[in-house]
């Protein structure tokens, strides 16, 4: 029987933002129903966990909370609006050391590992990749040994920012992708190990890209929100749901992205209270 394994994203929980929790509570009762043999979050979980002062603890304990009330067996990596995002990306929310150090009170370290039959998970920070925080170095060294350590297991990698956003050798720094001198390191390590797929969020659009330079690329959707065609370029699909892996233990993965119509599809773009006025994308 396979290992089913159900990836949320972009949760952006808060007590301020009740319609986020509403999606959330729906999503909840449709995987208790479901009954996953483990969820994995890829990041965001929070709406305001990188801001300084009281809100950011607050919504990443609220955040911690609502996990543990899912009733399922559950892991979780940060996303930008956890712990910040790459300092090289600008903004006035850098990841930095009192941003990680919140984000490990609330959820313990921004990486993982676990292995089901067939199979490695492995979870990564992709928000620290391009900093000079020990928690980078640290998670470096962690994903070598994991992967030298896979013993013949099939890797699936869990990390909020997708590897690119067309191709590998992409060179501009962006807001979506991770950052090509971080790439390029992540694939000096993935090089010569079984990595079936890659499984990100942040996008808030969902597409299964196929195999992409030795990779197949997994795009959760979101939970909480989308962002209107007149603020984001169409890449995806921009309902709102998750995503149910199915992992055999003869390494076969299966990946079926879910949007799920009980969901409120609230439009950042027409609430600027929350993350301010979204830029309209050139026409």
């Amino acid at each position: 029987m396979a290992f089913t394994l159900a990836q949320i994203s972009d949760t952006h929980l808060s007590a301020l933002h009740p319609g986020f929790s509403a999606n959330f509570e729906a999503l909840a009762e449709h995987l208790l129903a479901e009954a996953p043999d483990l969820v994995i979050h890829t990041g965001d979980v929070s709406a305001h966990g990188e801001q300084p002062g009281p809100q950011g603890g607050e919504d990443l304990a609220f955040a911690r909370a609502a996990m543990d009330g899912l009733g399922l067996d559950w892991l979780a990596v940060p996303g930008n609006h956890d712990v910040g995002n790459d300092p090289a990306c600008g903004g006035d929310t850098p990841a930095d050391a009192t941003r990680m150090a919140r984000w490990e009170a609330a959820f313990g370290p921004g990486y993982f590992l676990r292995d089901v039959p067939g199979w490695r998970l492995i979870g990564l920070n992709t928000l620290i990749t391009g900093t000079g925080l020990p928690q980078a170095e640290a998670q470096f060294a962690f994903l070598e040994e994991a992967l030298a350590g896979a013993a013949g297991r099939r890797i699936g990698l869990f990390q909020h920012k997708p590897l690119c956003e067309v191709t590998m050798a992409e060179s501009q720094l962006t807001y979506w992708a991770v950052l090509p001198g971080a790439r390029r390191r992540l694939l000096g390590l993935l090089a010569g190990h079984d990595v079936a797929f890659i499984a990100s969020g942040h996008v808030h659009q969902a597409q299964d890209r196929g195999v992409v330079e030795g990779f197949r690329h997994v795009w959760a959707p979101a939970v909480a929100f989308f962002v209107g065609d007149t603020w984001q370029a169409r890449m995806g699909d921009k309902r709102l749901g998750y995503v149910r892996h199915r992992l055999h233990a003869d390494g076969r993965h299966e990946a079926e992205i879910l949007p799920l119509p009980g969901l409120q599809p609230h439009d950042i773009g027409l609430m600027p209270h929350i993350y301010g006025p979204q830029k309209p994308v050139a026409a």
